[in-house]
């Protein structure tokens, strides 16, 4: 095989051109002769008990062809991790976002208007949307039939909690809070259903995870697997909230019924309303260090919102208690984690899934333990961080690969931190305005790449080389199941692929997107598609370029030479659940890890925190193609940024309260870092593809507690709730006396 030569450089965008020229197809592009329109109708009230609902108002309009309801439905319950879900719902409406019935007509117009006219009688329950008030013995229940809001516990129990706070010489405790946010990608949902000519059930619609929406579309509709398709095109954007299914069994039921093409898009606002956010937590820390900065002892509470359903929710919350000190090495830790229904929107996979909302907490410890101390902050993260061979508050010890110091040295040095026996931190520069404070705050964060907790992950990849009468490589047809959300993971895969089997990119041809013809890549989540497909087209290049070999020195003609692999993680790296006990166990595949600083300016007449810098450092393993990793760095901060400052969705009493983009604020490039750098670390993990690991979700991790230590840098002030507004920030300088 040949060296590598495309790994590592900055190759252009396979996609790129069909996407800039407008010749990409997106899910809302779709149509077919003979279509027909879809349009959803939801509750006016949530939660509460359908007493009644009457379909025969939208049934008489002209142009209706059929209204479905729950009856319609062969196996009325779907779900990702359990089937807690109804497609049309029965009696209980759980939230303001369960859909009651699906209008089907000859325009979308008439559709829209006939769902309007569906009658609803319904009697309003009490709604509990507080995770705490969930708890309660007297509180109303979420799902009745589970007799308890209470969905998940998790406890992790290491060393000496008591011995441990009894040798600190400085406790600092604290009571952090994170927020709802929305995923805001670019195109709502559409999707479009027909049957196509081997009589499946065929979606097309934009996803995460095909072959599981597939599985889930199998169950609801009673049909064997084969039965059902899902076609991917071009996807405007994910981060996590295109995991879940919104319309894909609406659509698929219409044309299961009625052997016609439906159509269903969505609105912003439906959007906004139909699918799953950000879980928020309440995260409660009392840590303890020695004089000498070592950190002895850790005392943590989290509590997560579920929202109506579950979704993936139990990762999320096991994710979040394995990473709840972040990437430090405490030997006394207690950890406990809850899990909470309420009548809130169901909250789902999104960018850092609970990796990103616990930093907020570890790190906003980490700075008070070093105020306390008198200890400059990059000291006092290196004096702790983990590295290989460490042993997390798990139980396991860090594998290979371990690049969470890297990250801090390089991203202190970037900012201007100097070391002499200690580090320093820059001088402090002068701000633009008499009542204007700058400060810079710094933050680590780590995250599991690959499925983690025994979780069999697997992703698997065909290649086809097709060869020119002298033998030698013509094409190489790779026929993998990576979805690309805007990523970057089909260029990634063509560098791969080139560089396995000797050829150009451009004779690399990928087949992705449709579950008929490809194989299972698992999910476009947890940052794991580079590692996970990239191991498996490496893998089924290496076997194909193999039997090349064998058909050169054979000399038999052939003209085709075909070759699979499936790459299952838990063979390279075992992993195991939580001990329900203690917590002890092998958590994670392979890790990612990410340093960055922020610099901000805060205005202390208004609480207008402006960010003029953020340098960030992240460990890819090895930067398969750089430029499309600086990528993912500016959207990733973009979320950060956001995260941090702006965005929130707003809920209360069971009613969804933001509706569109008037009301959701997004950043823009006004507020985005004046100066971004990225700098790219590489410690290769030896499981990966070349050594790769993945960074998709990293850069959003860190941006948030870096922006709150820049800003305690400033003016002094802690802020423990985000989004960091300029409200939330002016009434916490008033106070503190700060500014007035």
């Amino acid at each position: 095989m040949s060296t590598l030569k495309y790994v590592g450089q900055p190759l252009h965008r396979v996609d790129a051109p069909s996407k800039v020229t407008g010749q990409a197809l997106y899910p809302g592009d779709f149509t077919m002769p003979g279509m027909l329109h879809a349009a959803v109708g939801l509750p006016q009230e949530a939660p509460a008990r359908i007493l009644a609902l009457d379909t025969r108002p939208a049934e008489a309009m002209p142009g209706v062809v059929r209204v479905f309801t729950w009856r319609d439905v062969p196996r009325n319950e779907f779900g990702i991790y359990e089937n807690d879900q109804e497609v049309l719902v029965r009696e209980l409406v759980h939230w303001a976002g369960d859909p009651l019935a699906l209008v089907v007509a000859e325009t979308e117009d008439v559709a829209r208007a006939a769902a309007r006219r569906v009658q609803v009688r319904a009697e309003r329950l009490p709604a509990v949307t507080d995770p705490e008030e969930a708890m309660r013995p007297d509180a109303p229940l979420v799902h009745p039939e589970k007799g308890t809001n209470l969905i998940h516990r998790i406890r992790i129990r290491r060393g000496d909690l008591q011995a441990g706070f009894a040798q600190a010489d400085v406790v600092v405790e604290e009571e952090y809070r994170t927020h709802c946010v929305e995923h805001a990608y670019l195109q709502p949902e559409a999707g479009l259903g027909y049957i196509d000519d081997e009589g499946r059930v065929t979606v097309v619609c934009a996803a995460q995870w095909a072959h599981d929406d597939v599985r889930q579309i199998a169950h609801a509709l009673m049909l064997p697997v084969d039965q059902v398709r899902e076609i991917v095109p071009a996807v405007g954007g994910a981060f996590g909230g295109r995991e879940d299914i919104s319309l894909q069994l609406l659509v698929a039921l219409a044309a299961f019924h009625l052997r016609r093409p439906v159509r269903l898009v969505w609105t912003r606002e439906e959007s906004f309303r139909g699918h799953g956010k950000r879980h928020p937590f309440i995260l409660r820390h009392r840590w303890g260090a020695t004089r000498e900065g070592k950190l002895v002892a850790a005392q943590v509470e989290l509590i997560a919102d579920a929202g109506a359903h579950l979704s993936t929710s139990m990762v999320v919350l096991a994710n979040a208690c394995s990473f709840a000190v972040g990437p430090y090495v405490v030997p006394n830790v207690h950890v406990d984690g809850y899990l909470v229904h309420t009548h809130n929107a169901p909250n789902m996979a999104m960018r850092g899934f609970g990796a990103t909302q616990v930093p907020v907490g570890y790190e906003g410890q980490m700075d008070r333990l070093a105020e306390a101390l008198g200890m400059d902050p990059v000291d006092l993260r290196q004096r702790n961080i983990l590295r290989e061979g460490s042993v997390a508050i798990t139980g396991n010890v860090m594998p290979p690969g371990c690049g969470a110091e890297a990250t801090l040295v390089e991203a202190a040095r970037a900012a201007g931190w100097r070391h002499a026996g200690t580090w320093q931190r820059p001088p402090r520069q002068p701000a633009s305005a008499p009542h204007k404070r700058r400060g810079i705050g710094i933050a680590c964060a780590l995250k599991n790449i690959a499925y983690s907790f025994g979780f069999d992950d697997k992703a698997g990849a065909e290649v086809i080389l097709r060869l020119d009468p002298s033998g030698a490589i013509r094409e190489a047809e790779v026929r993998v199941g990576a979805t690309e959300v805007g990523q970057g993971v089909l260029t990634v895969l063509t560098q791969i692929a080139a560089d396995a089997l000797g050829i150009r990119p451009d004779q690399v041809r990928l087949v992705t997107g449709d579950t008929a013809r490809v194989p299972d890549g698992g999910s476009v989540s947890a940052s794991r598609q580079t590692y996970m497909c990239g191991n498996a087209v490496l893998g089924a290049c290496q076997e194909a370029w193999r039997r090349w070999q064998e058909v050169l020195r054979a000399e038999t003609g052939d003209v085709e030479v075909r070759a699979s692999y499936v790459f299952r993680a838990l063979e390279v790296r075992r992993t195991t659940p939580f001990d329900p006990e203690t917590g002890q166990c092998e958590p994670h595949v392979t890790y990612g890890y990410c340093t960055q600083v922020a610099e901000v300016e805060v205005d202390l007449e208004t609480g207008l925190v402006d960010v003029l810098r953020v340098i960030s450092v992240q460990d890819a393993g090895r930067a398969i193609n750089p430029d499309l990793l600086r990528g993912q760095v500016g959207g990733g901060v973009h979320m950060g940024v956001g995260y941090a400052l702006l965005e929130d969705f707003r809920q209360e009493d069971g009613r969804i309260l933001t509706r569109n983009f008037s009301e959701y604020l997004i950043a823009t490039s006004q507020d985005m870092p004046q100066e971004l750098v990225s700098v790219v670390v590489e410690v290769p993990d030896p499981t990966g593809p070349y050594g790769a690991k993945g960074v998709g979700e990293l850069p959003t991790l860190p941006t948030a507690p870096a922006i709150l230590s820049a800003i305690h840098d400033a003016t002094g002030v802690w802020i423990t709730r985000l989004p960091a507004t300029p409200e939330r920030v002016f009434w916490a300088l008033w106070e503190r006396g700060v500014g007035t």
